[in-house]
């Protein structure tokens, strides 16, 4: 199989190519390299402000009777 290498400026070798008929061999020997031919999906990046109010009330509640109490034990 002929492979081709790609490198960067320092010589490493960062990438290989497949010629297609080799790939399409391979993927049908090895059903689960055609996983990588999906696109991948990106997880979004999330800020804490994307979760504000997803607290149901009454954990809310619990929780904030927990702060009180905690404060209390300080007195």
């Amino acid at each position: 199989m002929p492979l081709q290498y790609i490198s960067d400026n320092a010589g490493n070798h960062t990438a290989v190519l497949i010629p297609i008929t080799e790939w399409e061999l391979l993927t049908r020997r090895h059903e689960d390299l055609r996983q990588m031919e999906l696109p991948q999906k990106e997880t979004p990046v999330k800020k804490a402000s994307d979760f504000a109010g997803t607290m149901p009330a009454d954990i809310a509640q619990a929780f904030h009777k927990h702060i009180e109490d905690a404060r209390q034990q300080w007195d």
